[in-house]
């Protein structure tokens, strides 16, 4: 509102408003994978059977979904903690202080996500072993 009636802007605005969408994707990865409401090609996997998915999901899982959280946590770790260091800060005049605090949530986000990661694998082997689903 104030750029636009005011003619009057500044940094920190714009860069709050894309930290606050970074922070949401982010902390909601978790969330959506949780509730099965994550992008899925579902062209073959519709017309399995249970068991069937139950190992799709638990090979994809371990193959493709627990290795890039871990690498992707560790990283951001990393670049996090040396942010934090330096007190890192917007190079903007007039931006955020404590970039370090945007950079933390790459690490909380993929935290999250690799936790529900693992419940979904130990669900999807619950599955595979129950005796009341046949093939």
């Amino acid at each position: 509102m104030m750029r636009y009636l005011f003619s009057n802007s500044a940094a920190w605005v714009g860069e709050l408003e894309w930290h606050l969408f970074a922070i949401i994707f982010l902390l909601g990865a978790g969330y959506t994978f949780k509730h099965d409401q994550h992008v899925r090609v579902d062209l073959f996997y519709q017309k399995y059977s249970k068991k069937r998915k139950a190992w799709v999901d638990l090979i994809g899982t371990l193959i493709f979904l627990i290795p890039w959280c871990v690498m992707i946590t560790l990283t951001s770790f990393r670049y996090t903690r040396t942010s934090f260091e330096y007190l890192e800060r917007s190079q903007d005049p007039g931006g955020l202080p404590a970039r370090y605090i945007i950079k933390g949530m790459m690490t909380l986000g993929f935290i999250l996500l690799l936790w529900q990661a693992i419940q979904y694998l130990i669900e999807q082997i619950k599955t595979l072993r129950s005796k009341e689903i046949s093939d």
